[in-house]
């Protein structure tokens, strides 16, 4: 891209009886957002326009047949279909589950392509996108899929990062599934990622025990014993400043995770209900590891206040910005690591 073009954000709109529509119109309803950034939201014209009406938003947009005819200084609607849907909020429907991934795949087609720099996904619903085409319990899968690297949950703000080894399994499941191939593989894509993309010269992990108490030496399971331990002690000789296995229960609460630049969980509700806690409305779901940058907010499709006008929109602002931050930090990074003449340094965040 050009030194003076804005970078160009693409949104899929998430689910269609959600609020994924109402917390990006309500995002760019400010029109100083676009000084930062050029929006490019994947949906029609139509359907936002029901949204608007009904929620009272005041916005302005341009329907656009492709991201490419984006203009810098407008909100954009590429239009993915032509028909109208039938709006029902609130409720769970085959319709809005397949609406949902229409967009989704229309943006990470641009994204592929380099029409967009980035992707801010709305919310979806785990259960209405399935189809035989479609088969994944959420967006960190299928963005694995479609771009390449090694995707990372990662929950972030300004002062908190909390990765996950597992994700989307059952919790019954998860043990067996952290193996020491799989605890080096997500350690090295955190720590790139927070050095690529954060500008953390020499970060430091955390991981947490997989069992109460991390087994307390085997009394509690042997998982932490036989597969964290010797594991992050490998990682560790090697150079990278990883630690742990950490008790879960208090680490958070003691503020321990203050003296970490990121901490991996080992299941989905190890990490999430801490981080969710301590930054719920805050906090951004960013997909780590991948050759683009995706971020969504930290919340679902709230399908309780849909259509109600009710809907806090600054997790989406704030994936918002992230993107445009981690886009930033990454460039100057390849940038940086191609020409170590350079005098520049990379900031420690």
């Amino acid at each position: 891209m050009q030194e003076n073009e804005k970078i160009k954000v693409g949104i899929s709109i998430g689910d269609l009886n959600g609020i994924g529509c109402e917390v990006a119109l309500k995002t760019f309803e400010d029109t100083r957002m676009l000084d930062f950034c050029t929006p490019i939201i994947f949906a029609s014209s139509k359907t936002l326009a029901v949204h608007k009406k009904e929620l009272k938003i005041e916005v302005n947009y341009q329907g656009i047949h492709e991201a490419s005819k984006a203009v810098d200084g407008k909100i954009n609607v590429v239009n993915v279909w032509k028909e109208n849907p039938r709006i029902n909020f609130g409720k769970e429907t085959k319709e809005g589950g397949a609406y949902a991934i229409k967009s989704l795949r229309a943006a990470v087609k641009a994204l592929q392509e380099n029409e967009i720099d980035v992707l801010v996904t709305a919310p979806i619903n785990k259960k209405n996108i399935q189809a035989d085409d479609f088969k994944f319990p959420g967006h960190t899968d299928y963005l694995a899929k479609e771009l390449k690297g090694d995707s990372l949950m990662f929950m972030v703000t300004d002062t908190l990062k909390v990765g996950l080894l597992t994700d989307h399994l059952a919790v019954k499941d998860a043990p067996a599934a952290i193996t020491p191939e799989l605890i080096k593989k997500k350690v090295a894509t955190i720590e790139a990622s927070l050095k690529m993309d954060f500008g953390i010269r020499k970060p430091k992990i955390a991981l947490l025990g997989i069992n109460p108490h991390s087994g307390d030496n085997g009394i509690i399971g042997k998982e932490d014993d036989e597969v964290l331990k010797p594991t992050i002690k490998e990682i560790s000789d090697q150079g990278t400043l990883v630690f742990g296995p950490y008790a879960a229960d208090s680490f958070f609460g003691s503020n321990e995770y203050e003296k970490f630049d990121a901490i991996l969980a080992a299941y989905h509700d190890q990490g999430l209900i801490p981080f969710k806690t301590l930054s719920f409305g805050k906090g951004v779901n960013y997909t780590g590891g991948l050759s683009k940058v995706r971020t969504s907010p930290d919340h679902g499709t709230a399908y309780e206040i849909a259509g109600k006008n009710k809907a806090d929109f600054c997790s989406f602002k704030e994936a918002v910005f992230m993107a445009l931050r981690i886009f930033k930090n990454r460039k100057e990074y390849l940038e940086l690591t191609e020409n170590p003449l350079k005098k520049q340094k990379i900031k420690r965040s």
